[in-house]
């Protein structure tokens, strides 16, 4: 199945600033687990025939504290907006069925919680990511200050599967519970960067 997707992508978990196991999933996170969120807002692009323009969905996870070992439980939330047709897309593509980097993402996972669908609100203020999932999540991310307060504190050229190859280092606050994971965290890891993905 061919499909691409262009949009932002923003992220928080429990680690310090610089979350070891984003640099390689072969570094020791910060604490005995590591768990955290990437959120999506998908600005372009289309699964087969299906658009995914304007869908958003969340992707939370709980992994050990050495990612490369696997065994992590995860759970998809999509925005109810989202049609019978792209939600089945969205599961698709973000559970790994359908090539490229979610696939790879996907190898780690050994338990896919039901998926839910829940209203998501996000809003992009530059500097500032916020969010909010109705009775599971709220969220803010915003980048750290450099010397030149003007500009973004950067990782460059740094290999990830789904971030861009330039991200943003940020701070994150995030409140989330379901009945198998929860996270709280204060002013720990976050990245923001624009991804890019296709499959032909």
């Amino acid at each position: 199945m061919s499909w691409w997707a262009k949009g932002l992508i923003f992220e928080n978990c429990m680690c310090t600033l610089v979350c070891p196991g984003h640099m390689h999933f072969s570094q020791l996170c910060t604490h005995e687990r590591c768990k955290g969120y990437w959120a999506l807002r998908f600005d372009d692009g289309a699964c087969g025939a299906v658009s995914l323009r304007g869908q958003r969905a969340f992707i939370v996870f709980d992994s050990p504290q050495r990612m490369i070992d696997g065994g992590w439980t995860q759970r998809l939330i999509v925005d109810p907006i989202a049609t019978a047709d792209q939600r089945a897309a969205l599961e698709t593509i973000l559970l790994g069925r359908a090539g490229g980097p979610w696939e790879k993402l996907h190898g780690f996972v050994a338990t896919d919680l039901p998926t839910e669908y829940r209203p998501i609100e996000m809003s992009d203020e530059g500097e500032t990511k916020r969010a909010s999932i109705a009775d599971r999540l709220q969220t803010i991310v915003s980048q750290i200050r450099g010397r030149d307060k003007t500009k973004p504190v950067l990782f460059e050229n740094c290999f990830n599967q789904i971030h861009a190859s330039t991200q943003v280092i940020a701070l994150g606050d995030t409140e989330y519970k379901d009945e198998a994971i929860t996270i709280n965290t204060t002013q720990t890891h976050g990245l923001f960067s624009n991804f890019d993905w296709k499959v032909a």
